[in-house]
């Protein structure tokens, strides 16, 4: 025989239910009877487990409700369509908050039941009803599992037990939709910050450029007045270096500032756009130095995948290896799942605890032999993959150096 709960008074509510239910995604209706729809995410698996709890126990109906302050939320239901009625109606709110699984075999000749709408017929004739808490591990009760039958019954010892499990199971669903939520609103949070973040560097270094190429401009001409051998033509030029290291690291902080929005895709060709960024490399990118690429069409911005590769190329100029020719390789793969471009250099490379690091903004490494560089170009390489909806990832090259992989994923 089955353990059978006499349904006494429940225990007091605790202070800002509604509160802590809605960090579970659920919208609550505002009007009794309408049908609630909970969040997506939950909708599904939660009503697998109630035909699983139902078919269990041999009945035709069963419920997750959610209890709010004044209502009971049916979330998912079988046998009967999902609505919303007041909490005094309520057959589950009368005992969800005792923490343990209530089983009545005719719920007509309970004295606290019997008068509910749920059993007289005014709602439905419930009779048989077997209810087990949700309760999360802090000791929140969100609501309840309930099955039930028109027909008095009682559940076996194994069913009762079954029932629990399965109660436990809609709680972790629900603990997982509000992690998820909350990761969602803080990557959201997050996403909004580097965006003002970046639009402030960028209206930053704009304003900053003018007064620094004037600057530089003023330096020039004082550098034409000056003999070669004058004290001060060092000085000068060392003013020059300094001023123009700034002006590059300012049109990257602009450039970060600008990848990443509103995309005009198209196909292109990678070998034509890693020409052009041979090119636009030039002379720093230095004699014997080889940039081979592979004949493929990626579906991509043009402007972006050319800002892509010149960061990910002059990554490899900047980190070259002193006792080789550097050598940097551009293929890529294509399959149902999107395309995957590598770009391997042989150079110094990378150490494997800092390849996630280096994809941040304005990190250096700052090892002996280096050069020169703002600590933006890998982070705006991830901007624009990111951008894509893609991922760009470092691995060391076979024999040295440092592999870029991008995977950008299939798309129209």
């Amino acid at each position: 025989m089955a353990r059978t709960q006499t349904v006494t008074a429940a225990p007091a509510d605790p202070a800002g239910r509604d509160e802590l239910l809605q960090e579970y995604g659920f919208a609550f209706a505002a009007d009794e009877g309408s049908t609630h729809t909970p969040d997506e995410l939950s909708t599904e698996p939660l009503k697998n487990l109630v035909q699983l709890a139902a078919k269990l126990c041999g009945v035709p109906f069963g419920v997750i409700n959610v209890v709010t302050s004044d209502q009971q939320q049916q979330v998912a239901a079988v046998g009967f369509e999902a609505a919303v009625c007041a909490r005094e109606d309520s057959m589950c709110s009368q005992v969800f908050l005792s923490g343990k699984p209530t089983v009545v075999p005719d719920a007509s000749l309970d004295p606290r039941l019997a008068s509910n709408p749920f059993v007289t017929g005014e709602i439905a004739s419930v009779r048989f009803y077997a209810s087990v808490p949700l309760e999360t591990a802090s000791g929140f009760v969100l609501g309840s599992l309930c099955v039930f039958a028109n027909t008095p019954g009682t559940p076996g010892k194994d069913q009762l037990g079954m029932l629990e499990i399965l109660a436990r199971q809609a709680v972790q669903l629900l603990e997982l939709q509000r992690r998820t939520l909350q990761l969602n609103s803080a990557l959201s949070e997050v996403r909004e910050s580097n965006a003002k973040l970046a639009e402030f560097a960028g209206r930053v270094s704009h304003d900053l450029r003018g007064p620094l190429t004037t600057m530089l401009g003023y330096v020039e001409m004082a550098g034409d007045e000056v003999d070669g051998d004058h004290p001060a033509a060092e000085y000068l030029q060392i003013i020059d270096a300094s001023g123009h290291r700034m002006l590059a690291m300012l049109e990257d902080v602009l450039t970060y500032s600008r990848m990443g929005g509103a995309l005009q895709r198209q196909r292109v060709s990678l070998q034509t756009v890693a020409a052009e960024v041979a090119k636009d490399l030039g002379l720093s990118f230095g004699s014997g130095a080889v940039l081979d690429a592979e004949a493929m069409k990626l579906h991509v911005d043009p402007g972006q995948l050319r800002t892509l590769l010149q960061n990910l190329v002059a990554n490899a100029v900047n980190y070259r290896s002193p006792d080789r020719d550097l050598k940097v390789r551009i293929s890529g793969i294509s399959n149902y799942h999107g395309t995957t471009v590598f770009v391997a250099d042989n150079g110094k490379g990378i150490a494997p605890e800092d390849r996630q690091r280096v994809l941040e903004p304005l990190v250096r490494l700052h090892r002996d032999g280096d050069g020169h560089g703002s600590g933006l170009g890998l982070a705006i390489a991830r901007r624009v993959v990111e951008a894509h909806g893609g991922e760009l990832s470092l691995k060391e090259t076979p024999g040295g150096g440092t592999t870029a992989v991008i995977s950008f994923p299939a798309g129209p």
